[in-house]
């Protein structure tokens, strides 16, 4: 598996947007297919923020993660994040996951980020806390009730 910036490979452009939409468009009820090619194709250059970065096995990607300055306007006050890790059913429960928080981590302690955050729902608490991620705030976003969590990439060990 290799992780490569998206902006290195722009043939998964729509495929990954479309991925996107389905799996957090739940998350932004009038985001649409448009908007989510236009912030990706934005992602225009590695280890800068934001970036995305995909996995790839082959020519096929199997997953990807986004470095954002801002994740959602509603929850401002966290900043940087690790954001849209979404990893394709098929290539699940193989480390691919793992291996792209651990390069967003990487590269925001390259651009020497003291603290870097991601919200989830309380189910995938217990993935983050194992790979080094801590709770630090409960928020509403929407209808879900989020948890923030927080990492510290100079002295992380994913």
């Amino acid at each position: 598996m290799q992780i490569a910036p998206l902006c290195e490979h722009p043939q998964h452009l729509t495929s990954l947007a479309q991925a996107h939409l389905q799996a957090f468009g739940g998350l932004l009820p009038d985001w649409t297919l448009d908007q989510a090619l236009a912030e990706l194709a934005a992602h225009d250059a590695g280890d800068v923020i934001p970036t995305t970065w995909i996995a790839l096995d082959g020519d096929a990607w199997r997953g990807s993660v986004s470095l954002l300055a801002n994740d959602d306007a509603r929850i401002d006050q966290y900043t940087p994040w690790l954001a849209s890790l979404y990893v394709r059913p098929e290539a699940r429960a193989a480390g691919t996951g793992a291996a792209l928080v651990q390069r967003c981590v990487e590269a925001a302690a390259a651009l020497g980020v003291p603290r870097l955050h991601l919200y989830c729902q309380d189910a995938l608490v217990p993935y983050y806390a194992r790979l080094g991620w801590t709770p630090i705030d409960r928020l509403p976003l929407g209808l879900l009730h989020v948890v923030v969590m927080a990492i510290e990439p100079g002295s992380a060990h994913v």
